[in-house]
């Protein structure tokens, strides 16, 4: 489309869980529900409409083994533009990926600047592998290179237990989320097990990631203290896998992982019940592949989250939560056109009929 082209979007507009509109125009790359006058060079696109799908738990620049190239990182975000993810949460990259905000074709990324680890506690080459008395410098270090936000690793295996155990004592993550805080970044943490939650919650932390080991005890905490939680469910399905591997080695832990997949989805529901605030995210970019957000949605109704809420976590809610607009008046036109309405079934989702960025189809 050129500059000048218009495009006209008719059929059932979601702007919202309670707000349907008939049509919108992208006028000039933006969101306009006025009629352009005199508008010659039209394009129409015909399909149910939601805001670009936002990942709120990937890994740009990042695969198994550590950093990418820039030529992967850009088959990592075109993956994850294609099935619909125009905004994506970096949860922790050691590539620098910022030359992506000067490429008009490929999504929006906030960034949670690179993971910070207890040493030899976490996947090799991932993190900043460091001791306690350095958390609060890492911190700040990484919340000026992020976007707003800094990721935590909070618990991992232990080899001298032989299970998950947490990362960090009480005093050093809370000196470390108040530095985050005074400089205007949130905080988020990897965390598998039941052991590190409470700390982290009345610690002051914004996010934790995963929450497999939420509890009976530990939901009501989240929820009393606004603490968001993003499920990765699609990643969670890995981790009979992963038992398997580690079976003989650590059996603790490996008996462990099996029942924190097992509960899995009660685990979610509970959480959503309770009023903690549920995002969609995948975990895509370590070992699971790139584009999954719709799988991840359908996930997350399966485990019991109402349709509109699933859809909320990955559209309207979470564009909220992280600060960038929807379908509104006047933003920027990132939008997903789908054959049928996501409400009745969100398995349309995994396949957009057309992609929509800055104005522009893409796909």
């Amino acid at each position: 489309m050129s500059e000048s082209a218009v495009l006209h979007i008719k059929g059932r507009v979601l702007v919202g869980p309670d707000e349907v509109r008939d049509e919108l125009w992208v006028v000039g790359g933006r969101v306009s529900y006025d009629r352009p006058v005199g508008a010659r060079d039209v394009t129409t696109v015909t399909g149910w409409v939601l805001p670009g799908l936002v990942d709120a738990h990937c890994h740009v620049g990042l695969d198994a083994h550590g950093a990418v190239d820039e030529s992967t990182s850009e088959k990592q975000a075109l993956t994850e533009r294609d099935a619909g993810a125009l905004l994506l949460r970096d949860a922790g990259s050691p590539a620098d990926t910022h030359w992506i905000d000067d490429r008009e074709d490929l999504p929006r990324i906030i960034r949670a600047g690179r993971h910070i680890a207890r040493t030899k506690r976490y996947i090799r080459n991932y993190a900043h592998e460091i001791e306690p008395e350095d958390l609060v410098a890492y911190v700040a270090r990484e919340a000026r290179r992020g976007d707003g936000w800094v990721k935590l690793v909070g618990d991992w295996l232990d080899r001298s237990t032989g299970d998950l155990g947490a990362c960090w004592p009480r005093g050093a993550v809370e000196d470390a989320i108040a530095e985050a805080h005074r400089l205007g970044a949130r905080v988020t943490a990897h965390c598998f097990a039941e052991e590190s939650l409470a700390d982290l919650v009345e610690a002051g932390i914004d996010c934790v990631e995963h929450a497999t080991g939420l509890t009976e005890e530990t939901i009501p905490l989240f929820a009393e203290r606004g603490v968001a939680i993003v499920p990765t469910l699609v990643n969670i399905a890995t981790f009979p896998r992963l038992a398997e591997g580690g079976q003989t080695k650590f059996p603790r832990w490996a008996d462990h992982m099996r029942r924190l997949h097992a509960s899995r989805y009660e685990t979610v529901r509970a959480a959503h019940d309770a009023g903690i605030a549920v995002y969609a995210g995948t975990d895509a970019g370590g070992g699971l592949a790139h584009g999954l957000v719709g799988s991840e949605v359908v996930e997350l109704v399966r485990a019991g989250l109402p349709v509109n809420a699933a859809l909320s976590a990955a559209t309207w809610g979470a564009r909220e939560w992280l600060g960038r607009p929807g379908l509104t008046e006047g933003a920027a036109a990132d939008l997903v056109v789908y054959e049928s309405d996501p409400r009745a079934d969100v398995r349309v989702l995994t396949a957009p009929r057309r992609v929509v960025l800055r104005g522009r189809v893409v796909g």
